[in-house]
């Protein structure tokens, strides 16, 4: 109970945020910008100031309800209006409905006198009338060196600041301050990040011809913030701010899977393809195949009815939809019904933390379930292969977090297949690698699965066939002489068939013989039977022709004693 009183006791203390409704600012504050204090907003010319405070304007009157007053010293209302309406803000609506007023306060410089009794009431007048007018909570002064641009006199312009924003505190709205950036100091005078409770620096470099937009919280006050520096994009829907952080390893797993579009390879992996939201790497030299395995899965998703964001570094879109369609692949009907969505630039179009905002930006207008990035090894061009791959370690834990199967290609040389340049193959799950082998005077494409976390999977190679009817992966064949493929593969075939033949053929022929033989031995056999029957017969007659003359000899003999009176007839009969 005690604890629980203290934890609400800390949480009362906690400084009071306010939201600003701009994608990843409130991450990186954890909530907003301070409620109720001044926030500084520094920066060099172009780097989005103006814009970035505006769009804290009205999203807090659109988003939040809070009406907000924009005061500008540089740029009229008309042009404000006009800047803005690209990003669909409609400042003229908002004045209508009393959420926003616009102020413009010209000040010329040569009217400016310095004195030691000059102060800001005359502002605080204006700025009050136009809070009070629509009831603000957010206020933006755009920017502070129009007011003190006459004044070399640091003493004046320290108080005047801090009479400013003491004013701003009591008043209770929220203010964000714009101001320039000078040489060597956040700011053109050097003072206003010293009073400010939080400074928001802006800059927009170019490094290598490649311009980067970064912002980066000199300080907050009274709160734990971000202290990186992070990528934004200014583009047709405002701010978009991305955490550089990685987004840890506590994401959620599953083991549903997901097709990758190839029945075999499916069957490699375990019969039932990828996990889903697992990171897949295809790794192969020029030509091995990896735009049109990385097709397949895109097509397999939108089959499923899921949506697909595909990542083209090298080809356009129309480009790839036309390669694909020579090898019996129709991904044109996918893109119309809006599941299969290409984003194809150029990686020298912006810097590699401009690509990470964007890439995140499109996951979260299109809320994809699978990512295709092809290739990545395009991204060392304009970074080095450390930052290449600290950005795809964000971008794989991006990915998983929100359960989207990504799928990498990654090109490779001769030499070194299975490394990558970027040596990302270790933040991956499953890791494919395709083969260019030359035999025969001719190239053939081989398949390799290197690992597939979580699953058995096959250690067979296999051949990598691109046809007009699609992808197949056939049986190697492995001999003394190393792995047989293409023309090669087939005279194998040829050869291992008419050896099967050969060998069927003297299979028959001993057939043939040993039938001959049995024939030859059973008409030997039938002709013995045959022999001995005969004997048998000539036997059984002979005995019978020898009982017939026994028997006549037997009668002779009697008839000759009876002839003689040897014996009479009646002794005959008693004996």
């Amino acid at each position: 109970m005690a604890e629980t009183d203290r934890q609400r006791e800390l949480s009362h203390r906690q400084l009071a945020k306010c939201p600003t409704g701009i994608t990843g600012l409130d991450e990186i504050t954890g909530g907003g910008l301070p409620r109720g204090r001044p926030t500084l907003v520094c920066g060099g010319a172009g780097c989005g100031k103006t814009l970035l405070s505006m769009e804290f304007v009205v999203r807090g009157a659109v988003t939040y309800g809070e009406p907000g007053v924009f005061m500008s010293f540089e740029e009229t209302s008309e042009e404000l209006a006009k800047n803005v309406a690209s990003l669909g803000f409609d400042l003229a609506d908002l004045e209508k409905q009393k959420l926003l007023a616009l102020d413009f306060v010209y000040i010329e410089r040569r009217e400016i006198e310095e004195t030691g009794e000059y102060d800001l009431e005359g502002l605080f007048i204006r700025l009050g009338h136009a809070i009070d007018s629509v009831g603000a909570k957010r206020v933006v002064l755009d920017t502070v060196e129009a007011l003190f641009a006459g004044f070399p006199n640091e003493l004046i312009l320290r108080s005047e600041l801090r009479r400013l924003f003491r004013w701003l505190k009591d008043k209770g709205v929220t203010a964000l301050i714009t101001a320039e950036q000078g040489e060597g100091t956040l700011t053109r005078h050097g003072i206003e990040e010293y009073v400010s409770d939080a400074v928001l620096l802006l800059d927009h470099r170019v490094v290598d011809q490649i311009a980067t937009r970064r912002l980066r919280f000199v300080k907050y006050r009274g709160s734990v913030h971000g202290t990186d520096e992070y990528p934004f994009l200014i583009d047709e829907n405002g701010f978009s701010i991305l955490p550089v952080t990685s987004l840890g390893l506590d994401h959620e797993v599953t083991s549903e899977r997901v097709s990758t579009g190839i029945p075999r390879l499916d069957g490699m992996l375990g019969g039932q393809g990828y996990y889903r939201g697992s990171s897949v790497l295809i790794s192969g030299t020029a030509g091995s195949g990896k735009t049109s395995l990385s097709s397949y899965f895109a097509d397999a998703a939108c089959r499923r009815g899921e949506r697909c964001l595909y990542l083209a570094l090298e080809e356009s879109q129309n480009q790839i939809i036309r390669n694909m369609r020579s090898i019996g692949l129709n991904l044109d009907p996918w893109v119309k019904q809006g599941l299969l969505k290409f984003h194809a630039v150029r990686s020298t179009l912006y810097g590699l933390e401009m690509h990470l905002a964007m890439i995140h930006k499109l996951s979260n207008d299109f809320h994809p379930r699978t990512v295709i990035m092809d290739p990545i090894t395009n991204l060392s061009i304009v970074a080095s292969h450390n930052e290449v791959k600290s950005v795809l370690m964000r971008l794989v834990d991006f990915f998983k977090n929100r359960q989207i199967t990504v799928l990498f290609t990654n090109l490779t040389h001769s030499g070194e297949l299975e490394t990558t340049t970027t040596g990302v193959s270790s933040l991956m799950d499953t890791w494919l690698l395709l083969l260019s082998v030359e035999s025969s005077g001719e190239r053939n494409r081989v398949f390799q699965l290197l690992k597939s976390r979580g699953m058995a999977h096959s250690n067979q190679m296999r051949e990598f066939i691109i046809t007009d009817k699609g992808i197949d992966l056939v049986d190697v064949y492995l001999g003394p002489g190393g792995v047989f493929t293409g023309a090669a593969r087939m005279q194998q075939a040829a050869r291992e068939k008419a050896a099967a033949l050969a060998g069927q053929e003297e299979l028959e022929h001993r057939r043939r013989m040993l039938d001959r033989k049995r024939q030859i031995m059973e008409a030997q056999v039938a002709a013995l039977q045959a022999q001995i029957s005969a004997e048998e017969e000539e036997l059984q007659a002979l005995k019978g022709k020898s009982n017939l003359q026994e028997k006549v000899a037997g009668e002779e003999r009697e008839r000759l004693a009876l002839a003689r009176k040897a014996d009479s007839p009646e002794f005959k009969e008693e004996e």
